[in-house]
């Protein structure tokens, strides 16, 4: 379907003239922007999703420990509306997958949802006395007027090698990326090499105050399910891998050394019916990512087991 793409390009340079005109009012002031005393980090991309957006905020949460942090999210997929904080109890269908995985990862962070971030903001910090606040997945959202801005970008589907939407899979024009603070290439191998590194950069070609960093997905020694932790090297020979991310091809390559298996590949942040339910719960033993565990969790299936993943950086870390 690669040359349907191409035929909608005359959309896509309409889209990207749209893009361009409202960065232009923002940069000039025709649509204003809220800016707040205390630090806001802006996490996102200029792509279309699959970049490791949540382990990058997850870092960020383990980093600032100590500090009286928020995590503020748009909550995408959820069939709720305005400005809620999240507690363990709440579903992904209420707060989206993400936020919540979030915060059943770090219960004693405030985590909140909405759509409208300065109101997310204003609710924020009118409830809660913060230090910092993260936004997650809001590279795009100009009304508010970040501290810092962290752009990420895949390492083997690089911004610099795309077009805009719905040609290609960029939000906006590359020169977006002019915004941030630091571009972080991220599923990056584990071994990159310097020379590798060098040719990124080059290619990037950063302004002279943004910083380059290099990042790769690591994944835990063991999966963790409902009533017990498995060693990966105790895995079964055979079983089944769901996935419903953006892009599973990393996760996939690493569990290929652990056994053979029968891969359930949903779209991203994919709601799970009672037929797939039915599917899923007849196998074995099932492997899911961290975010797909958190739409699973209300089915209680005692076959299922998430991968634990987080952000390492190779090389020089980001630094705060």
């Amino acid at each position: 379907m690669q040359w349907l793409r191409f035929l909608l390009f005359p959309f896509a340079v309409c889209y990207d003239g749209i893009t361009r005109l409202r960065n232009l009012a923002f940069d000039r002031g025709v649509l204003k922007q809220r800016v707040y005393d205390i630090p806001v980090i802006a996490v996102g991309n200029l792509s279309t999703g699959g970049t490791g957006k949540t382990p990058m905020v997850e870092y960020l949460v383990r980093q600032l420990r100590g500090k009286k942090i928020a995590v503020l999210s748009r909550g995408y997929g959820r069939k709720t509306k305005g400005y809620l904080e999240l507690h363990s109890n709440h579903r992904t269908d209420e707060v989206g997958d993400e936020p919540l995985q979030i915060k059943l990862k770090f219960p004693d962070v405030t985590v909140a949802v909405c759509e409208k971030r300065v109101d997310g903001i204003n609710q924020l910090l009118k409830n809660h006395q913060l230090d910092l606040i993260l936004l997650d997945d809001a590279y795009q959202h100009r009304y508010v007027k970040a501290s810092t801005y962290i752009l990420l970008t895949d390492y083997s589907k690089p911004y610099f090698k795309d077009f805009v939407l719905p040609t290609g899979n960029l939000r906006e024009s590359r020169k977006g990326a002019k915004r941030a603070s630091t571009i972080v290439v991220t599923k990056c191998p584990s071994n990159l090499s310097d020379h590798l590194k060098t040719g990124y950069v080059n290619a990037i070609k950063p302004q002279p105050d943004q910083q380059v960093l290099f990042s790769s997905i690591s994944y835990d020694n063991k999966v963790i399910g409902m009533q017990k932790t498995i060693q990966l090297k105790d895995l079964p020979k055979n079983f089944t891998v769901v996935t419903g991310i953006a892009n599973a091809i990393t996760f996939i390559e690493f569990l290929s050394d652990y056994g053979s298996f029968n891969h359930l590949n949903y779209g991203d942040h994919h709601h799970f019916t009672d037929a797939d339910i039915d599917t899923i719960a007849t196998s074995d033993f099932v492997i899911t990512t961290e975010k797909d565990y958190v739409r699973l969790l209300p089915y209680q299936l005692k076959n299922c087991y998430y991968l634990p993943i987080k952000t390492e950086f190779i090389g020089d870390d980001l630094l705060l």
